[in-house]
């Protein structure tokens, strides 16, 4: 059993990152992300006439404002080198500054000495994001791109710190290719070297930094500006709250229904309990919560439309809290359970049917056990094994919550942060939710297959 648990908690990383790299390089195919989103934001509040300067057409982001979004998901970089620096195996370039080394077309100009008190096609000034300090960045042979003396403070006898600071030279062309990737114009050759001509050389400086999982960090939100972890933790005790309740109904009361509708098979209880659950299964708890909302909300005005709490709960006292709490509560647990009701009940029922007209049932009750006996010390434990093999895929359910139905009742819960990532596009809290999602539902598995093991003494993992 120990051996087991151990290979499955060492294959637990690498499926984590199966998952998380398969889904990472989809958000980079599909359209719309935060590019795209910002420049249709542009767009839509020139329309409206809500920026200024729309009437002139300036209504598209610059193309600085894009590289610098770029730098940020690191939408720049190769699928790999991107996901290793989420992960936090490679560094990020960080206070980025750029500089472009004269006038767009100086390149055919001739070289001027004037001890870099101007910008030339040889040299240029970078304010330093970190300290706002001035330095000039020396090109010596425009054609190999190399840089002679790194940066100079205002004159070269007064030279800035280089510690930590890495200098690239950019050519048109790659600027081009920069932008043929964010534009989705690799194939055109021609537009390509079309763009390059309005370039000029660039000098760029950076510093790296490890800023990734392994750090302990998930990134910021593009459409909340929050680090996403802090977003996370402040979603999960509403849906903890929903799926610890949820999960104590429904096994509370799924499982001694089931055991009386197998001992009273085919009597009233029986027959009017299965129309009810089976009525309740046929209709998707979003469903369901929409019906509720409109006539017991709406029209009645017996529970709340929306919410987890009123807007003066602050202002209640304890037991006033409680019961504002409680009346919220109503409607979106009812969601929750009434589709878990009916497997639960129907499977513990059909279980312990099988059971109780098993051989080893009937050799009991000749040998004196009562039917009573037979039933609890017997055929129950045998009828809970393949409830048990569920159990643990319930600590998914009881952190990750309902997406739907938290939409419905607009509760901000973790289901709801992860629908909202999904429609946003929001990158870094897309891949945040997904790793805690994919995590809590391999760690469900393996505690399945322990409690599976605790309950059935035939199992044995050797």
């Amino acid at each position: 059993m120990k051996t087991y648990i151990i290979r499955r908690l060492l294959l637990m990383p690498l499926t984590l990152l199966g998952v998380t790299f398969l889904v990472f390089c989809i958000t980079r195919f599909v359209p719309g992300g935060p590019i795209e989103q910002m420049m249709q934001q542009q767009s839509m509040s020139a329309l409206s006439g809500q920026k200024a300067g729309s009437q002139r057409g300036d209504n598209n982001l610059s193309e600085a404002d894009m590289e610098r979004l770029e730098e940020q998901y690191s939408l720049q970089e190769p699928i790999i080198t991107a996901y290793l620096q989420w992960l936090g195996v490679l560094p990020k370039k960080i206070f980025i500054s750029r500089e472009e080394f004269g006038e767009i077309g100086g390149a055919g100009e001739e070289d001027k000495e004037d001890e870099y008190s101007g910008i030339s096609d040889t040299h240029t000034r970078i304010n330093l994001n970190e300290t706002g300090e001035q330095v000039v960045v020396v090109r010596q042979d425009k054609d190999s791109g190399s840089v002679k003396d790194a940066f100079f403070s205002g004159t070269p006898s007064r030279k800035a710190s280089s510690e930590g600071w890495t200098v690239d030279i950019e050519s048109p062309m790659d600027r081009a290719e920069r932008w043929a990737r964010r534009m989705r114009q690799t194939d055109n050759t021609e537009a390509v070297r079309d763009k390059a001509r309005g370039y000029a050389w660039r000098a760029v400086m950076y510093k790296t930094s490890f800023d990734g999982l392994l750090q302990g960090t998930m990134g910021n939100s593009f459409k909340y500006n929050e680090p996403v972890w802090d977003m996370i933790k402040e979603r999960i005790p509403v849906s903890l709250y929903f799926g610890i309740l949820s999960a104590i109904i429904t096994y509370s009361v799924c499982i001694p229904l089931g055991v009386v509708k197998a001992i009273r098979h085919k009597s009233m209880v029986d027959n009017i309990s299965s129309v009810l659950i089976f009525l309740g299964y046929s209709v998707p708890g979003f469903a369901l919560g929409a019906v509720l909302v409109v006539y017991l909300g709406a029209r009645l005005e017996w529970f709340p439309l929306c919410g987890l709490t009123s807007p003066d709960f602050a202002d209640m006292g304890f037991w006033q809290q409680a019961g504002d709490l409680l009346h919220h509560t109503v409607l979106p647990l009812i969601c929750y359970v009434v589709s878990s009701f009916a497997i639960t009940t129907m499977m513990m029922k059909n279980n312990l049917m099988d059971n109780l007209s098993a051989d080893y049932i009937r050799t009991a009750m000749a040998k004196g056990v009562s039917f009573r006996g037979a039933v609890i010390k017997h055929a129950f434990r045998n009828s809970f094994i393949p409830i048990a093999s569920t159990l643990g895929s319930l600590i998914s359910l009881i952190v990750a919550g309902s997406m739907l139905v938290e939409k419905v009742f607009d509760i901000q819960g973790f289901g709801m942060l992860s629908y909202q990532a999904l429609m946003d596009k929001d990158y870094a809290l897309i891949m945040g939710t997904l790793l805690l999602t994919s995590f809590l539902m391999v760690l469900g598995n393996l505690l399945s297959d322990i409690i599976v093991a605790a309950v059935d003494p035939r199992i044995k993992f050797e």
